[in-house]
């Protein structure tokens, strides 16, 4: 199996809040993160493609393709957005990176086969900060 990976990075604002709780339930567990004026960062989105290389290309995917793929469905439609508010695959959800990563794979995962026909979406790896990340791999290998 070969692991093949495309970096992609993105600019987005966020705040963590639920409004089923108080602010100050809302301040107590997200902290600076539910500033009701929103905070940004500066995103790093891996998407890693699995699988055996195409005998004719020797590719498990093409990554000018797999690029197009992430910046089309993905990166044009959170560049400089506000994920609580602009971004349509976000709309009521919990704007934790979490939660991005897990809406990102099911945007990307049914459209890689169409770009690569030895290949699965592996893994969403998203950095919010240098030193905070999630990694995500789709429901099946979830405990």
């Amino acid at each position: 199996m070969i692991y093949v990976s495309r970096k992609e990075h993105f600019n987005a604002a966020h705040k963590l809040y639920n409004p089923q709780w108080s602010k100050e339930k809302n301040v107590e567990v997200f902290g600076p993160c539910a500033n009701e004026n929103w905070h940004g960062h500066n995103f790093e989105l891996i998407t890693t493609v699995a699988g055996m290389p195409d005998p004719d290309t020797g590719f498990v995917v093409d990554l000018k393709k797999l690029s197009i793929l992430i910046r089309a469905e993905v990166i044009d439609k959170l560049d400089h957005k506000n994920l609580n508010l602009d971004v349509d695959f976000m709309k009521d959800k919990m704007a934790s990176t979490e939660i991005l990563a897990i809406e990102i794979w099911k945007i990307l995962e049914p459209k890689i086969s169409r770009i690569s026909k030895f290949g699965k979406l592996y893994s969403i790896k998203l950095y919010e900060t240098p030193r905070n990340f999630v990694e995500y791999f789709g429901e099946a290998s979830n405990p």
